[in-house]
């Protein structure tokens, strides 16, 4: 689990759609999604092209799916729950580096400046030990991933963050497929 984007600077209160809208429109060092991709947000973002959220007012957190609970009974619950599933490894990701650096887990003496550097390397640092570090005590399992060494063309990237009826159109159609499959295993 390695980060590969990291925007430092923003207050805890903004809102996460305002964070993002400034790392997509960032001409350097600016936050590439390729179309065709998306990434899995949590319902703080829009759910739009690029970033696919959960369904909301639809059981979601993985303690509502806990042993002794009612397995999906549609196909949003269904997506909603192997939705969570995987942002769960996001979230393990954050804890890992909070568990490899302690300097994040509690609030910081120093000027704001010097906080974002010091998310940043130890970001870095993550990062580069997790490719030169075979056995790495705190991550005893890192799942291998997939590498595209395809070069995009500058307009397959997304750029803003709209709502659209074909993207909520795709994800109900992805959610139904998931659902039909795990009806018919």
């Amino acid at each position: 689990m390695n980060f590969i984007y990291m925007l430092v600077g923003w207050e805890g209160s903004t809102s996460d759609s305002r964070v993002l809208k400034s790392a997509l429109s960032r001409e350097i060092s600016g936050f590439r999604v390729r179309k065709g991709n998306y990434y899995l947000c949590d319902n703080g973002y829009i759910n739009c092209e690029g970033f696919l959220t959960p369904y909301r007012n639809v059981r979601y957190h993985l303690s509502e799916w806990g042993h002794g609970q009612a397995t999906p009974q549609n196909e949003k619950e269904y997506f909603n729950m192997r939705h969570a599933s995987a942002r769960n490894v996001i979230e393990r990701a954050w804890g890992i580096l909070k568990v490899r650096w302690a300097i994040l887990r509690s609030a910081s003496f120093y000027p704001v400046e010097t906080q974002n550097q010091i998310i940043l390397a130890c970001w870095l640092l993550h990062n580069f030990i997790k490719f030169n570090v075979e056995n790495d005590p705190v991550e005893a399992e890192v799942p291998e991933g997939f590498e595209d060494s395809t070069a995009p063309m500058a307009n397959e990237y997304i750029s803003t963050i709209e709502t659209s009826p074909i993207w909520s159109n795709w994800r109900d159609q992805l959610a139904k497929d998931m659902w039909n499959e795990f009806r018919s295993t």
